[in-house]
């Protein structure tokens, strides 16, 4: 079995190509022919933290795999990242085990990579403010992707420590050509953005109507069984996409407060949910119809995305010989 660690799982993974291989990953389980059940979770409520798993088998890509992922937001500040990861793939003509993998890294490069896919099928051709709201992993995942995307001139990001807040868009700006400063605000980060990429762990909503501009195109991958990072009005009056309408619709741990509660108090019903990723790519739904409409991505996350990220890596290993080995039997 093929073994890799995340500083060989971040090298073999290009984040052009797998923005470009999440589509045909997004059409595959929209059609029906990709296989991903609902993600399962063992809680740990004296932490809050829970350990999912998260299978998945990708016809387009060739591969069968499963991801374990913990998520515990009391590491946030310490050395531990808040989510954790290992990813499984499998032969899948007979099963055997054939890779091992840091799950981390790809969690977070698929994550903005499909939220920078949501932008190239749904943002303004001409968009070039992009507000994160974040400082985490996803915060600079998303900043990096979705400048690939769109001509972005200007990011702004916001978070609730200012601190972390200036020394992410000081990494940004050592990486990116476009102009980065840290706001003091969401609201700020946020007033004239024609993106807005939301990763927070918010319970409050970070995302509110009041402070958009016409025209955004939003993406929001924030998960807090607690809250929710975008308010009523933005989704009721937004064009809403999702990767998954059964993922996002599902009860916890799979499921999106953001689109569950509006649901729940009777603002909007399930089909308010226009279109899945997969039916923008395939035409069988149409995306942004004017240059004013509000459009929102909300992502759970599902394992079409790992599989996708998983195949890249795996046959870039094997094809520059990186990885160890390990017999299991």
């Amino acid at each position: 079995m093929l073994v890799l660690g995340r500083s060989q799982v971040e090298a073999l993974l290009d984040m052009h190509s797998l923005i470009d291989a999440l589509a045909p990953a997004m059409e595959d389980l929209s059609a029906g022919r990709a296989s991903v059940p609902d993600r399962v979770a063992a809680l740990v409520p004296e932490h809050d933290g829970f350990l999912a798993a998260m299978p998945g088998f990708l016809p387009s890509a060739e591969v069968l795999m499963t991801k374990l992922v913990s998520l515990f937001p009391h590491n946030d500040g310490t050395r531990l990242p808040t989510h954790q990861a290992l990813i499984v793939a499998f032969d899948p003509d007979t099963g055997e085990p054939a890779a091992l993998l840091d799950g981390a890294a790809i969690t977070a490069a698929r994550t903005g990579a499909c939220s920078a896919l949501s932008a190239r099928l749904l943002a303004r051709e001409d968009a070039k403010v992009l507000a994160v709201l974040g400082t985490g992993v996803q915060a600079g995942a998303h900043a990096r992707a979705i400048c690939r995307v769109r001509p972005i001139e200007q990011v702004r990001v916001a978070g609730r420590d200012p601190a972390k807040a200036a020394v992410l868009a000081a990494e940004l700006s050592a990486v990116l050509d476009a102009e980065v400063q840290a706001v003091s605000s969401y609201a700020a980060a946020l007033d004239g953005a024609d993106i807005a990429a939301a990763t927070t762990h918010a319970v409050e909503p970070v995302i509110r109507r009041s402070w958009l501009t016409p025209g955004v195109h939003i993406t929001s991958v924030g998960y807090n069984p607690a809250g929710r990072e975008i308010d009523d009005a933005t989704v009721t009056e937004a064009l809403v996409c999702v990767e998954s309408r059964q993922a996002v619709l599902a009860p916890f741990p799979a499921g999106s407060n953001d689109l569950l509660m509006p649901i729940r108090n009777g603002l909007i019903t399930a089909e308010h949910i226009h279109a899945e990723l997969g039916e923008l790519i395939s035409g069988s739904r149409p995306g942004r119809t004017t240059p004013d409409q509000i459009t929102l991505y909300k992502s759970v996350g599902v394992a079409a995305q790992d599989a996708a990220a998983t195949a890249l890596v795996v046959a870039s290993a094997r094809e520059q010989s990186i990885g160890q080995k390990v017999a299991l039997r």
